[in-house]
């Protein structure tokens, strides 16, 4: 039986699901209130701290994953740079850098707009998504702004998308 199949009879919160994902895959999380919940998901090079929240008035669960990054302020231009070719390279979500908080932050919206229900499959997916593109970019990130190359270098180093079998 899939994921989904024991949710289709009931109209389960979508942060609901999130919870008992992340109590699945044995995640450290908070849920912050009713309609959000925060978790630590260890990646290969750091601990990404994922936040998804639901908004009823317009039907949309809001992924951010964000990881902490002090660039030099000489070196702001070049990741911003670097984050609009990223950002081309992405098909689902976008990266930004908050500079006051020092968090580079990828973020998603997944509309469910006339009361949709998103499947386990599909929230578990969201956040894989948002933890394997912070994998991606994390080395390239870190080369914009505490390297001499420039971001189009710095972007050689991201790991490539495999599509098919072997």
């Amino acid at each position: 039986m899939a994921l989904s199949e024991q949710y289709l009879e009931d109209d389960i919160h979508p942060i609901d699901i999130v919870e008992h994902l992340a109590e699945h895959h044995d995640w450290d999380f908070d849920r912050v209130g009713d309609d959000q919940i925060a978790m630590a998901v260890q990646g290969q090079w750091r601990t990404y701290s994922i936040t998804l929240a639901w908004s009823g008035y317009d039907e949309t669960l809001r992924l951010i994953c964000t990881f902490e990054m002090e660039p030099p302020d000489e070196r702001l231009g070049d990741l911003y740079e670097g984050l609009n070719s990223v950002n081309d390279q992405c098909w689902t979500g976008a990266f930004t850098f908050w500079a006051e908080q020092k968090l580079m932050v990828y973020r998603y919206g997944l509309v469910l707009a006339g009361g949709q229900v998103a499947a386990p499959e599909q929230i578990d997916t969201l956040i894989s998504a948002a933890v394997m593109s912070a994998e991606r970019y994390y080395p390239a990130f870190q080369l914009m702004v505490y390297s001499d190359q420039t971001p189009q270098q710095a972007l050689q180093v991201a790991i490539a998308e495999a599509y098919g079998r072997a």
